[in-house]
């Protein structure tokens, strides 16, 4: 009999019931994001003309992520995680129905602004941790790669349709009306997790009684817990230094870019360039997933698409040549969903089951928190020597942490082989 094992199907989760009605959800909640930030940046800047104010709200989406993500993913491991995504679709609708109502009444104060883009960024934070904690009820592990390669694909998908949505509703309901319509985006998220049967109640009772949450003390045994781990260490290492060094500072340096690339109308060269970067992304997540996982998912192979990440944003940032940056914006975006979805299924995969919501979380804060800082690396650099200078001696440091991230790993891949002889 052959014992070769049977090949990986491809769209694997979405063959599980559950985990479409997961997807869907996940999917339309993304799209809201995207749309509200399209809508309500736009009112804010037409009503203040404040760049601190757009400083602050890219701060206040990020910074979230950075000093709550383990919290957060305390507080999935000791209660329902789908009462947590809950409690995150709630604040997003109240983001959605408070920005409208401000609007509507022409009533809206820079304090106001202020409240409701921190309310959307501490939404975010409770929705993505717990969203990811719960697909280890809705698949089983052997899919489990499959359902976060899909989840990213959805957040790219949700990135490419928000805004181009948003922009349609802007000019057929209005901004105000708009948001009205944009609550409602969250709701299936809501409706569906009051009685999807996942959650704790659905398990057996864990080995032992879950942590109390504990705030920084959980940062810290987290962070304690993880070093002993290199595969955990390394994967959250390669995407926060992915995140602090580059991250997505680049898009909100897009404008510059088109101009100095100088190909026809600057809008539509603008709009090209981002739609490249997530077309790529989403072109990835796609190939991966009908080609049953076409990449291996080991650390090797994330860093490799890392590195690959790196070089083609360096090569984006030195060509003159239009074509040539569309090009390589797409391959960047091929680039980084990958390494991205291979390093958070490494992390879901491989972290105790005990405190998978504060590794998790630890991983968000890592990935995600740290881009707040990328903003120093690329956009105050790029105001001192340059945008297209900045980004790549960020891409070649980058390139040059990860290299001595793998050769880290390296030694100890060989150190623990010795030990074993």
């Amino acid at each position: 009999m052959s014992t070769t094992p049977p090949a990986p199907r491809s769209f694997a989760a979405l063959r599980i019931r559950g985990y479409q009605a997961h997807f869907g959800t996940y999917l339309l909640a993304m799209m809201a994001d995207n749309i509200e930030h399209v809508i309500s940046y736009w009112m804010v800047f037409q009503k203040f003309h404040s760049p601190a104010l757009g400083g602050f709200a890219v701060i206040s989406h990020w910074l979230p992520f950075l000093l709550f993500s383990v919290p957060a993913g305390a507080l999935a491991d000791r209660f329902d995680p789908r009462r947590i995504i809950q409690c995150g679709m709630v604040l997003f609708i109240v983001a959605s129905l408070g920005w409208a109502y401000f609007f509507i009444t022409d009533t809206l104060e820079l304090w106001h602004a202020m409240a409701l883009l921190v309310i959307h960024g501490c939404a975010g934070v409770l929705w993505q941790g717990a969203s990811q904690m719960l697909l280890h009820d809705i698949v089983p592990a052997q899919t489990l790669a499959s359902a976060v390669r899909l989840n990213a694909t959805a957040r790219t998908l949700g990135v490419l349709v928000g805004p181009a949505l948003g922009g349609a509703i802007m000019l057929t309901l209005g901004p105000r009306y708009g948001l009205l319509l944009n609550a409602l985006f969250y709701l299936p998220a809501l409706l569906w997790l009051w009685k999807a049967p996942y959650g704790p109640r659905f398990q057996p009772a864990p080995a032992a009684p879950p942590r109390a949450v504990r705030g920084l003390a959980d940062i810290v045994r987290t962070i304690a817990e993880v070093r002993s781990q290199r595969l955990l260490a390394a994967m959250i290492l390669l995407a926060g230094c992915a995140s602090f060094f580059v991250g997505n500072s680049y898009q909100a340096q897009m404008p510059g870019f088109a101009h100095d690339l100088g190909h026809g109308d600057p809008g539509a060269t603008y709009s090209m360039l981002l739609a490249a970067d997530a077309a790529g992304a989403l072109a990835a997540g796609l190939l991966l997933e009908s080609r049953g996982g076409l990449l291996p998912t080991t650390p090797r192979a994330a860093m490799f698409m890392a590195m690959l990440w790196c070089l083609s944003l360096g090569a984006f940032a030195a060509t003159a040549s239009y074509p040539m940056a569309l090009g390589l914006l797409f391959a960047a975006g091929v680039c980084e969903l990958s390494f991205s979805s291979i390093a958070m299924t490494l992390v879901q995969v491989h972290a105790p089951a005990a405190s998978r919501g504060r590794v998790i979380g630890l991983y968000n804060m890592s990935a995600l928190g740290l881009r707040a800082f990328a903003g120093i690396t690329v956009g105050l650099g790029g105001s001192l020597i340059g945008i297209h200078a900045s980004l790549v001696g960020s891409a070649l440091v980058l390139l040059l942490v990860l290299g001595l991230l793998s050769y880290w790993m390296r030694g100890r891949r060989s150190q623990l082989k010795k030990t074993e002889a």
